[in-house]
């Protein structure tokens, strides 16, 4: 079975689905191809910025997004000891209303793109169904294979789209290869029961050779452990009670939660990548977010660049797409304006890597830089270029205007924003 579409999405993630909402405003037919059959997966990235958050209520999305289970930060801290903490990363010194990171479950915010997306007579959802190869026709990609519910069949398309991340299949099949950065961190990932305290800023905890982020949902705590890269075996061999010995150690207040972790089966391990495509397209095809460029943790960006790269997309390629003339050059116009947002993370994610987190988990520091610390404790307005780098970015993408709704209201949590503290 053949079908036919003007733009073909791999993958359901973030830019996969918001860039089909907004090509679907712009009258464009899309079919996004999903290989689970829901977005109920666990320990994805959840970290929604203010971009985002802005970029949202743009869409008229704000009251939904704000009715879904969320919880607030807006801060970044580390702590000094004997209680005191220092903010690094202050978002209330934000420019206008959008001064948090929103903490929502990604299967709720991709619910809602869906959602929203579905009421668009242009867009077509497909779930259950996993892209498994390319069409070509004369050297230009012409649509892709795929598996599903029905079987199996393949969908032509006027340009396709790589959206399926890190690892992405599309990506391979056509040829291009990411240049790999060093890193030398993984990530574990699991959950406590319990739900948190009211939490309002980030503070990882730090111990010798190790550290943690707790992440307070409605009812449970996510929490993001660190450690060398490649000791995941030498973690598991160490057993649970090692495990938990090493966590309870950076959470004393929490024994009984700490004391849930049963198995080594509930620690997810993420292999840390940092990447980036030299060449973002092929005739007929182009990739974006996690398919271009792999992010790493650290500053929890990967979510938030990957829709600023399918804002970019629809704006630039959805005139071109009805028109019929969406060439290599319209395709090479969306990384020449994402390219350099891109890469200044990377370089701040690898600065701060060699800086902060490979000192940490070496045993060698806990926690920043002492002058660093002292700096932004006594000078505290500074912690407004670390959460604009963070929160915005260098170019923070605005929804086109053909995809503009009226904003119902704004989306911020908890009403007034607070101002920010000395």
């Amino acid at each position: 079975m053949t079908e036919h579409t003007t733009c073909l999405i791999a993958g359901g993630g973030p830019a996969g689905m918001m860039l089909g909402l907004l090509l679907a405003r712009a009258g464009v037919a899309v079919t996004v191809l999903e290989k689970h059959d829901d977005f109920l997966r666990d320990f994805r990235g959840d970290t929604v910025h203010p971009s985002t958050v802005r970029l949202l209520d743009e869409l008229g999305l704000g009251e939904r997004f704000a009715a879904l289970p969320q919880s607030a930060l807006d801060r970044v801290a580390f702590p000094l000891g004997g209680g005191r903490v220092v903010t690094v990363a202050d978002f209330r010194r934000l420019p206008g209303p959008y001064r948090h990171i929103a903490m929502v479950p990604q299967w709720d915010l991709l619910d809602l793109l869906a959602s929203a997306a579905g009421e668009e007579a242009a867009f077509t959802l497909r779930t259950g169904t996993e892209v498994t190869g390319l069409l070509r026709e004369g050297g230009r990609v012409v649509g892709a294979r795929y598996r599903g519910p029905g079987g199996e069949g393949e969908i032509r398309a006027d340009l396709t789209v790589a959206c399926d991340g890190r690892g992405s299949l599309v990506r391979r099949e056509a040829g291009l290869v990411p240049r790999e950065f060093p890193v030398g961190i993984d990530a574990w990932w699991f959950r406590l029961p319990g739900a948190s305290e009211h939490v309002t800023a980030l503070t990882p905890r730090v111990g010798l050779g190790r550290f943690l982020v707790v992440i307070p949902r409605e009812d449970f705590l996510q929490v993001a452990y660190i450690g060398r890269k490649g000791t995941d075996r030498e973690l598991r061999a160490r057993g649970v009670e090692a495990f938990r010995a090493d966590v309870a150690e950076l959470l004393p207040e929490l024994p009984d939660q700490v004391g849930a972790l049963e198995s080594m089966d509930q620690v997810k391990h993420l292999d840390v990548r940092l990447n980036r495509l030299r060449r973002w397209h092929t005739d007929g095809l182009l990739c974006i977010g996690d398919a271009a460029h792999a992010m790493s943790p650290i500053g929890g960006v990967g979510i938030n660049l990957a829709v600023q790269d399918a804002v970019a997309a629809a704006t630039l390629l959805a005139g071109p797409l009805r028109a019929g003339r969406a060439d290599a050059g319209a395709l090479a116009r969306v990384r020449r304006r994402r390219l350099l947002p891109t890469v200044v993370v990377q370089l701040l994610q690898r600065v701060m890597e060699k800086l902060l987190a490979q000192p940490m988990i070496q045993g060698r520091r806990l926690g920043p830089p002492r002058p660093v610390l002292a700096l932004v404790e006594h000078l505290p307005f500074l912690t407004a270029v670390p959460a604009r780098l963070i929160g915005l970015g260098l170019r923070s993408e605005h929804a086109p205007g053909f995809a503009r709704r009226r904003p119902a209201r704004s989306p911020r949590a908890g009403g007034t924003d607070p101002a920010p503290g000395p």
